[in-house]
């Protein structure tokens, strides 16, 4: 019975792990079109700016004239900031999934009072309603504790190793799903910065030459430009602190579903060592 679960479950985790993979390479280009989109026809236009003309400052006070004169840089840093959003939600919608139906400390504190008392039918049928990567876990330890619990032949010492090993390669396959489009916001927490600065040095450069050529000094001009310059560094900056912040909000809810795994998968191997002690 085991043999012909085992692959209906890899072929869920496969198409899960394609489904994941497709998401993050269509989801990042269509991004950074709706950024284009965004950063010419709302903040290009040209109501924002003097005389209705984009090529010239934009009115005082507008800032999506100004968010516009940050160049070219800032279409991308507004598509690293929609990616942080979407993988965010996306990241939650898996970690909410995983959890299972109910909260995970009531259905390890049913499964562990069910395993205690050598109910492990039972403890099966209630990993099949959490559902899940913690119930997917213990399912796969309860499978191989019946399993070894009929071959009266080998050592108990074998038998426990089985058990553990099996528990042990499930946790292998189900945490990595939890982990994945994580390295997204531990990269852009490190370019966000490096680009808004890049966007910020692009622009002073424009600033001072444009200074440079107008002859006389003007605070005004000079202003406008600096501050059109520094909306990247606002931008970069203002993206990586978030894509931080999620990155260690991930990790951390990810330990922890390891952690409750992780302890269910010692009561099972208690349990059976226990049972199997005297004989």
């Amino acid at each position: 019975m085991k043999t012909t679960n085992a692959p209906k479950k890899k072929d869920t985790r496969s198409s899960a792990h394609r489904a994941s993979t497709i998401f993050a390479f269509v989801a990042i280009p269509v991004e950074y079109i709706i950024s284009l989109i965004i950063f010419y026809q709302v903040f290009g236009d040209s109501s924002h700016f003097i005389d209705n003309n984009p090529a010239n400052n934009p009115i005082t006070g507008d800032y999506l004239g100004t968010v516009y004169k940050g160049g070219y840089i800032v279409p991308i840093l507004m598509t690293l900031f929609l990616v942080i959003m979407t993988f965010f939600i996306e990241r939650l919608w898996t970690l909410h999934k995983a959890r299972g139906k109910e909260s995970p400390f009531k259905f390890i504190k049913t499964v562990k009072e069910q395993i205690a008392s050598l109910n492990i039918e039972a403890a099966k049928k209630q990993c099949d309603l959490q559902q899940g990567s913690i119930a997917n876990v213990i399912k796969a330890g309860l499978d191989k504790y019946e399993e070894m619990d009929k071959m009266e032949g080998m050592l108990v010492e074998k038998r426990l190793l089985a058990v553990q090993k099996e528990i042990e390669e499930a946790e292998g396959m189900e945490m990595p799903m939890l982990e994945r489009n994580l390295v997204i916001f531990s990269t852009i927490a490190s370019i966000a910065v490096l680009l808004g600065l890049f966007g910020t040095v692009l622009g002073m450069i424009r600033a001072f030459a444009a200074l440079a050529h107008s002859g006389a000094p003007d605070a005004t001009a000079l202003a406008t430009g600096i501050s059109e310059a520094l909306i990247n560094t606002a931008f970069g900056i203002g993206s990586s602190t978030l894509a931080i912040c999620f990155y260690n909000y991930f990790t951390t809810r990810i330990d922890h579903l390891i952690y409750v795994a992780a302890e269910a998968g010692q009561t099972i191997i208690r349990t059976f060592s226990i049972h199997h002690s005297d004989k």
